[in-house]
């Protein structure tokens, strides 16, 4: 990833553009350590790919919308990222991250504390919502005796 520019480039195959990277480097600069550089077992093997780049590829799929299988080929592979993003979630480093982003921004006077909204597009209804109701008493069945 070091090798590419700022911005979006041509590509040699594929589309006719590669994304532009998601992260500035001062955003990058507060969450570098956060992301452990991976290490190379004893028995040796292929290097680890850099944090950054599986970082940029993730952030690029979560805003695009994409599969993970469309991830760019200037990203790590899918799997790679998808394994990564398994990691830092279930250890928690993606709230932690997000976290000083959002202080970043409160800082400079970016985030307005009257304001919210939840999305709810992604949440399902529930369903069997007659059942758990209360029934009302001309409805509820009637004893015999």
């Amino acid at each position: 990833m070091a090798a590419r520019s700022r911005g979006a480039v041509e590509s040699p195959t594929g589309s006719k553009m590669e994304p532009a990277f998601e992260l500035t480097n001062e955003q990058w600069s507060l969450i570098e350590d956060l992301f452990p550089e991976p290490v190379v077992g004893p028995q040796g093997g292929r290097p680890p790919v850099p944090p950054r780049d599986c970082v940029e590829g993730i952030v690029w799929m979560l805003r695009s919308g994409a599969r993970w299988k469309d991830v760019p080929k200037c990203f790590p592979s899918a799997s790679t990222c998808w394994r990564r993003h398994n990691e830092w979630t279930k250890a928690g480093i993606w709230a932690q991250a997000w976290e000083r982003l959002v202080q970043l921004l409160d800082r400079a006077g970016r985030v307005n504390h009257d304001e919210a909204f939840a999305d709810g597009t992604f949440s399902s209804a529930k369903k069997g919502a007659k059942r758990l109701a209360r029934p009302s008493a001309a409805r509820a069945p009637r004893s015999c005796c």
